[in-house]
């Protein structure tokens, strides 16, 4: 699985939990992992101020990225207030130019959040932007050959998976390790123990693969071209 993946998520902490594994053994083969993160998810915490957890989930962020050896980049956007414009897609889009992934990863299009939902819809325009020629824009198109949506417990309305890839020990440590430091994951803001759930996921999910361990996703359909057209 030697591939540049990029992998766009709704706030600091959704792909790291959910395609975290993933991008990890994409690391681990050689391939170049870059995760997105549209807002920075500060709202998330029932004691802190949003301005000092956005400094914290940016710390998390980062952490996360260096442990699994991919890149972080977080679009300026506040948690709730992820706004449905062009102007996150050209964001997303610039970064697909540029990196020319061969898998884009991103939520499922129904979600209880609807900066999961946006982030799911920015991604999907993004790749669309990318793939067409644009006079006032230099860098050559790309598209993107694959696109998935990530199994996530918040995002499973009409969700059914039909993509696995096994999950090394290794990738799964270097998970491990970087989402240990992420306070929501551990179950610190609102106890949902994410961290557990995810690791049981990969395991019943690898009982469906024949494998010890294994994330999910759904390919994206017509929904892409729905979402991603003019």
């Amino acid at each position: 699985m030697s591939s540049t993946v990029i992998a766009v998520g709704g706030h600091i902490g959704d792909m790291e939990l959910t395609a975290g594994p993933t991008l990890a053994k994409v690391v681990l083969e050689g391939g170049r992992a870059i995760i997105v993160d549209c807002t920075y998810g500060e709202r998330g915490h029932p004691v802190l101020a949003p301005s000092v957890y956005r400094e914290q989930k940016l710390r998390e962020g980062r952490h996360f990225a260096d442990s699994i050896g991919a890149e972080f980049v977080a679009l300026d956007y506040s948690d709730g207030f992820l706004p449905d414009s062009e102007e996150v897609a050209e964001q997303i889009a610039a970064i697909i130019r540029e990196a020319k992934p061969d898998i884009l990863i991103t939520h499922w299009l129904h979600s209880m959040h609807r900066d999961h939902e946006r982030a799911a819809q920015a991604a999907l325009r993004g790749a669309f932007l990318a793939s067409i020629p644009i006079e006032e824009i230099e860098a050559e198109r790309h598209s993107v050959p694959t696109i998935l949506h990530a199994e996530n417990w918040e995002d499973m309305e009409g969700f059914e998976a039909d993509t696995y890839f096994e999950i090394p020990e290794e990738a799964y440590q270097r998970w491990r390790t970087g989402i240990d430091e992420h306070a929501f994951a551990r179950g610190e803001t609102y106890g949902f123990r994410f961290i557990d759930y995810y690791s049981a996921l990969m395991q019943v999910k690898g009982c469906l693969a024949g494998v010890p361990r294994a994330a999910a996703f759904k390919s994206a359909g017509t929904e892409k071209f729905a979402l991603a057209g003019p």
